[in-house]
């Protein structure tokens, strides 16, 4: 942890040559102030502490709330936000990914196929969130935050899918595994089906997650469980190593771009990392239900901000 915080302070020290002097903050963000840059960076991390805590208890990625959250309150170029954000879902990941990965509830043989057609994806919708005008962009991300209201309003989880028969492209990858489930104190044995399906709609996650910068742990969960058939613990667990490939893709075409600036990406990983420790500590004494209605009214009202003020822009 010493060496994470030493490095993230390097690159923060960075970020002064990139904004030394005062940001004055764009009439359409909540905080409307002239500041130095250091307090932006004491401001951003205060803030992103909060959206850890409750990303974690409510249950949502991360990144899902940062871009929309963050882009509406602070000053910040859309494109910077959107390059934090991927930064923020990635390090999210990279954090949970190995201990699953070890505890053998991620399966590589899962998320594998479906990383390599969705980092294709990200690749590609990295490279049109950056071509296309900002207002444009800002006005999708408005109606794909609106979806995932939606979506978190109407999914449901199946913690076991019941379904008759493996497909033949699930077999012939070998998409099946078993785990301990230390709940049930049994053994879990699981395999897909609909992978062809499934792969197409990997493609298409990974180029909304690269255009917006979102992350995709808000889709993958409900496309490796519903559409694919795996258990919701094999779907969570695997989502999060799927983020790391996914995410890598998509951050180095922001940070080839000059999208990634380190006065914005390190306040915000390290809030939010802190945040996310801090939620898991408190969600065994907290309602998640509640949590998770104030979530979806959050974002239901910043993608509606976003998506009225792309199309007001763009007009």
């Amino acid at each position: 942890m010493r060496k994470v915080a030493f490095l993230s302070l390097l690159l923060l020290l960075a970020g002064v040559g990139l904004f030394g002097q005062p940001i004055e903050a764009e009439p359409t963000s909540l905080i409307r102030a002239e500041l130095d840059w250091y307090w932006w960076a004491v401001l951003l991390f205060s803030f992103t502490v909060g959206l850890g805590v409750i990303a974690v208890v409510a249950g949502v990625g991360g990144g899902v709330l940062f871009v929309p959250i963050v882009s509406a309150v602070f000053p910040f170029h859309f494109d910077f936000v959107r390059g934090a954000g991927l930064m923020v879902a990635l390090c999210g990941a990279l954090s949970a990914g190995p201990r699953l990965l070890r505890g053998g509830i991620a399966s590589m043989r899962l998320g594998l196929p479906m990383a390599l057609l969705g980092s294709i994806g990200s690749i590609a919708g990295a490279f049109i969130g950056l071509a296309l005008p900002t207002e444009i962009v800002e006005a999708l991300l408005g109606a794909a935050i609106l979806g995932i209201v939606v979506l978190m309003l109407l999914s449901r989880r199946s913690e076991f899918p019941e379904f008759t028969d493996q497909d033949p492209l699930g077999r012939f990858l070998g998409i099946r595994g078993s785990y301990m489930d230390e709940s049930l104190n049994r053994e879990v044995d699981w395999s897909v089906h609909r992978t062809p399906l499934a792969l197409a709609t990997f493609v298409l996650i990974g180029i909304l997650a690269g255009m917006f910068g979102l992350g995709a742990g808000w889709a993958n969960v409900p496309a490796l469980n519903l559409l694919l058939g795996s258990p919701i613990k094999v779907a969570v667990a695997t989502s999060g190593f799927i983020l790391t490939l996914n995410d890598t893709a998509a951050a180095w075409v922001y940070l080839n771009g000059g999208a990634v600036l380190p006065l914005i990406a390190v306040p915000s990983v390290a809030g939010m990392m802190l945040g996310t420790r801090i939620g898991a500590q408190i969600l065994p004494r907290v309602k998640a239900s509640s949590i998770r209605w104030i979530v979806i009214g959050i974002l239901g009202i910043a993608g509606l901000r976003s998506l009225v003020a792309g199309i007001m822009g763009a007009m």
